[in-house]
């Protein structure tokens, strides 16, 4: 066990890249297991939840090595075993990722529960029913057992619009016969470049960007080579951080179409940002101020499946809120226990006010101290990392692998651009 020791009020520039994205990554490394032929994996973030998704592939008899430090080879020449190791599964929710893959490929799999953080109830349901449409039955005891003789292209409309229900469709019918039809898909920008890997294995995918999937299945799909694109979470996060020290930060590989609904929501916030084609840059002497709603009203941030802002940088928006000048509603729609962890923030100082499980007024801006305290989950423990970036004095962040789970040494590229940080044992 590790901890983050981090000395506040240090300005942040230079200039940092963005990572592969983590919420791509895991579901690409399922794919692999789609097709017999090698597979060379590209921009592949080296954290936590990667390094348990390669063991897990690993387990069913695949070879997965790292040839590079942000690249991987998978060769899925044959499955050993169409069961996840249980103990392994637990520790991430993209265990249950590999179900498509193994149904499709193997015709059965058995799966134990996902891990993963604990932010709310997370539902399976939509995966349940769009595999049930294929033709798999399904029976669920203390696993998941799912098995198919023959899979059949269906129209599945989605009860909601699940990430990783749509990638579990989507790669389970891209060896389905005939033509399946997703509505009411997630279509993040993760999800759309799983379409994209997979396609370029050969699968046959329409209306990428667009909540209604078409997926013409295909007998086998080939190899290849195939880059990850840039988190478009990770670039947010640095944007808030840059924000909130004060410094010229420049967040290079960034995809400027994925950050269309972050940054209006961060512009609420008096954040400002000079985005290029592949880079963002974060100028110095920031004036964070709310921006009211027509007629004075309280503003409001809110989020939900894309294209709204997303829930994996609301932690960050409460964070950024805390040192604008007014007061805003932040609501969070889709986890009902992501918002927990503003009492940390209200132990250093902040302004906050948690309504309800989903929602937290917040009035800026509140001089923060440096505070001891536990990462309870990935985006959590990032926005305590940003509070303790401008915070006067020491902050101590224990559970630091709750933040390597999604973050990439994190602290070497944070040093590089000017903050005090160390990770120290517990």
């Amino acid at each position: 066990m590790e901890s983050f020791v981090i000395e506040g009020g240090r300005p942040l520039d230079g200039r940092v890249k963005a990572a592969g994205n983590k919420n791509g990554a895991l579901p690409i490394l399922a794919a692999c297991l789609l097709t017999a032929e090698p597979v060379l994996l590209q921009n592949v973030p080296r954290i936590l939840d990667v390094e348990t998704m390669i063991a897990l592939i690993r387990d069913l008899g695949v070879e997965v090595e790292w040839t590079g430090l942000n690249e991987v080879r998978v060769h899925a020449a044959e499955l050993d075993k169409v069961e996840l190791d249980a103990e392994l599964a637990s520790r991430i929710r993209a265990s249950f990722l590999l179900a498509g893959p193994l149904l499709a490929r193997a015709g059965r799999a058995v799966v134990p529960p996902p891990g993963g953080d604990v932010i709310g109830r997370r539902r399976l349901d939509p995966h349940i029913h769009a595999f049930v449409e294929l033709g798999a039955k399904v029976s669920i005891e203390d696993k998941y057992e799912l098995s198919a003789d023959v899979l059949t292209g269906r129209h599945i409309h989605l009860d909601e619009a699940s990430v990783m229900a749509t990638e579990n469709a989507v790669m389970a019918a891209s060896l389905t016969s005939g033509r399946t039809t997703i509505s009411n898909a997630a279509c993040e920008p993760h999800v759309q470049d799983l379409c994209r890997f997979v396609g370029s294995l050969g699968a046959q995918i329409e209306g990428l960007g667009s909540n209604v999937l078409h997926v013409n299945g295909v007998e086998r799909l080939g190899g290849g080579t195939y880059r990850i694109a840039a988190d478009h979470i990770e670039v947010g996060s640095f944007i808030g951080m840059a924000a909130l020290t004060g410094g010229d930060l420049t967040i290079e590989d960034a995809v400027a179409e994925d950050l269309l609904p972050i940054l209006p929501a961060f512009e609420r916030l008096g954040v400002y940002v000079e985005a290029q084609e592949t880079s963002v840059r974060v100028p110095p002497g920031q004036d964070l101020v709310v921006r009211d709603d027509l007629g004075g009203a309280i503003p409001k941030i809110e989020d939900g499946p894309w294209p709204s802002f997303p829930a994996d940088l609301t932690s960050i928006a409460v964070m950024l809120a805390t040192q604008a000048r007014g007061t805003i509603l932040i609501f969070e729609k889709m986890f009902e226990s992501r918002l927990f962890f503003v009492d940390k923030l209200v132990s250093m100082g902040a302004r906050i006010i948690l309504c309800d499980p989903h929602r937290v007024v917040i009035t800026g801006p509140a001089k923060l101290y440096g505070q001891r305290m536990s990462s309870l989950d990935i985006r959590a423990g990032m926005a305590m990392l940003l509070a303790a970036l401008c915070a006067e004095g020491t902050s101590t962040i224990g559970d630091a692998y709750q933040i390597d789970k999604g973050y990439e040494r994190i602290d070497e590229r944070l040093r590089s651009v000017g903050a005090a940080i160390e990770r120290v044992p517990s």
